[in-house]
């Protein structure tokens, strides 16, 4: 931990020079990558065919990605790292095999063809059903995401300045602690396989935010209030020209008044959620439940099933009428967005509900899946995290579409309740282990009486389950309140992956919701414990929790 003066005199200018020519040594590497792909692409797929394999496929992964986290005016951790590796993919008899490594030499790349070709013929014997995939059109293409300014190009020193800024700005308002932070990703995939594609994409994300703390020396009270930023599919920009500052201020005066706020009473109230909470809602009770990998119990071991299973397709009440999500890889600025998926699948065309004015319609799939549960074709939802990794189903952007009249706003959705919580920003979550049952907090509690907006509670955390919950949804806002959230790095799979993606969101109100009062409900459950304890053969009992880092 380095005070700004010091740091800057002393690490500042060796930083950026080692920074500097990390990045362009991985641009480098990039462009030597695109030169030699297609020699590569060849001798790796040719050796997969010749050992028998019905489909290959060829994958090369960059990443570089950086982090910078500054409390107060102390620069506490700079990192960075980059990695680059390959992949060969095969199906021999209907069964998967894969093998990865950083040595990109046209030697090597033979050799893990037929690694993985040993890996899949291995099967043959316990195997318990083959692997059939559709044929996928053969695309040759080359997509770099649009992005007004590169983040690696951006010195150190002015992104430092850019959150010691947002720290000064809560601190003149009167915050105890503060913290900013920044981090940025850039992916470059390529990506080749036996159907006939040579794909080469390339994309950068970045996700900016703070959090401050203010206390009460008198009570020994204190509040604290995060950011409601999103990540974004996007440049520097997004760091650059997100109020911060503003925001920041702010976040001290409710941080302030949540303070001083009366704790919630448990009970039934009805809820209007701002995106910047319900994003979250959405990935737990939506986007996890309806991965068909999940609700095939792939994902048993690690992180739960689902509730929702295949025979509910097309037959589950999943929301009310005015509820419909739809899931993409082609939002702008989504975390999840790609012109192809990791399987080679084009994302555009690829769009499809989840939920469909209420009604479960979709899963989301990769390639192999869809005939599991007799369906004809994949929907784009593929992806590998590290170039050592094998491409799963991974959620796209999933999205809350907005409602039918433009013209609804949360001032008008607030003004339908008489008695009720409006709620900003996510804060903890739990789920249990088939994504059925829930608990959510936030960052703001405003109080609604009569219609508007008065003062705010604090302990507050709103309970349901999943179908409940989205059938009690009976008003959304317009397009023009519509909001793009995400996860920067959501957890799944064994070894456990991270992806990136969006949820996007308008306001939305939800009737008669249970509402508990955290501090009471740790009080109860302290208790327990304490009883437990007590107790000669007690069974510990764990279930599916929630906040974690990575989001799960």
């Amino acid at each position: 931990m380095m005070h700004r003066r010091e740091w800057l005199k002393g690490t500042s200018a060796t930083a950026v020079a080692l920074l500097a020519g990390r990045w362009r040594s991985a641009a480098e590497d990039a462009a030597a990558i695109s030169r030699v792909f297609p020699r590569l692409a060849d001798a790796a797929l040719g050796k997969a065919r010749a050992l028998g394999a019905s489909f290959a496929d060829f994958h090369v992964m960059g990443t570089e990605s950086e982090s910078l986290f500054v409390r107060e005016e102390m620069v506490q951790g700079v990192d960075a790292g980059m990695s680059v590796g390959g992949s060969v993919r095969v199906l021999i008899d209907g069964a998967w095999g894969f093998a990865a490594s950083d040595d990109l030499s046209e030697a090597n790349v033979v050799r893990l063809a037929e690694s993985a070709a040993a890996v899949a013929k291995s099967q043959a014997g316990w195997r318990r059903r083959p692997v059939e995939i559709e044929t996928l059109p053969a695309f040759t293409d080359r997509w770099e995401q649009s992005i007004e300014v590169d983040p690696f190009t951006v010195s150190l020193e002015e992104k430092v300045e850019r959150l010691l800024s947002i720290n000064r700005a809560a601190l003149a308002k009167g915050a105890n602690y503060c913290y900013s932070h920044v981090a940025m990703v850039r992916e470059r995939k390529w990506l080749a396989n036996t159907f006939g594609s040579r794909i080469e994409q390339s994309r950068v994300r970045i996700h900016p935010g703070f959090g401050v703390t203010v206390i009460d020396p008198k009570k020994g009270g204190f509040a604290t209030r995060a950011s409601t930023a999103p990540p974004r599919g996007a440049g520097y920009e997004h760091l650059r020209d997100w109020d911060f500052t503003g925001e920041a201020a702010l976040a001290v005066e409710q941080a302030r008044e949540k303070m001083a706020a009366p704790s919630i009473e448990p009970g039934r109230r009805d809820l209007v959620i701002a995106p910047s909470n319900l994003w979250l809602t959405i990935h737990e009770t939506v986007g996890h439940p309806t991965e068909l990998d999940r609700a095939l119990g792939y994902e048993a071991n690690f992180a739960g099933t689902s509730f929702c299973t295949p025979d509910k397709l097309g037959a589950l009440r999943y929301g009310s009428e005015i509820v419909t999500i739809r899931a993409d890889r082609t939002a702008a600025n989504g975390l999840a967005t790609v012109a192809y998926d990791d399987d080679g699948v084009k994302t555009d065309g690829r769009e499809f509900a989840i939920v469909d004015r209420g009604v479960f319609s979709n899963f989301q799939m990769a390639l192999g899946q869809a005939a599991l549960i007799g369906r004809d074709a994949s929907n784009g939802c593929a992806y590998a995290d590290s170039f050592d990794a094998f491409p799963i189903q991974r959620m796209p952007n999933i999205s809350l579409r907005p409602g039918a009249d433009d013209s609804v706003t949360v001032g008008d959705l607030i003004a339908g309740v008489e008695d009720g919580i409006y709620i900003e920003g996510n804060g903890s979550w739990s789920i249990d282990q088939q994504r059925y049952n829930f608990q959510f907090t936030g960052q703001v509690f405003h109080r609604i009486r009569g219609g508007k907006l008065d003062g705010m509670w604090r302990d507050v955390a709103y309970q349901g389950n999943s179908v409940d919950f989205w059938n009690a949804c009976d008003g959304l806002g317009g397009a023009p309140t519509y909001e793009l959230g995400g996860a920067f790095n959501c957890g799944k799979g064994q070894p456990q992956q991270v992806a990136p993606v969006s949820h996007g969101a308008v306001p939305a109100r939800f009737r008669g919701i249970n509402i508990l009062n955290t501090v009471k409900e740790s009080g109860k459950q302290t208790a327990e414990a304490a009883r437990a304890l007590s107790r000669p053969f007690s069974v510990c009992q764990c279930g599916g929790g929630g906040g974690r880092d990575p989001w799960a």
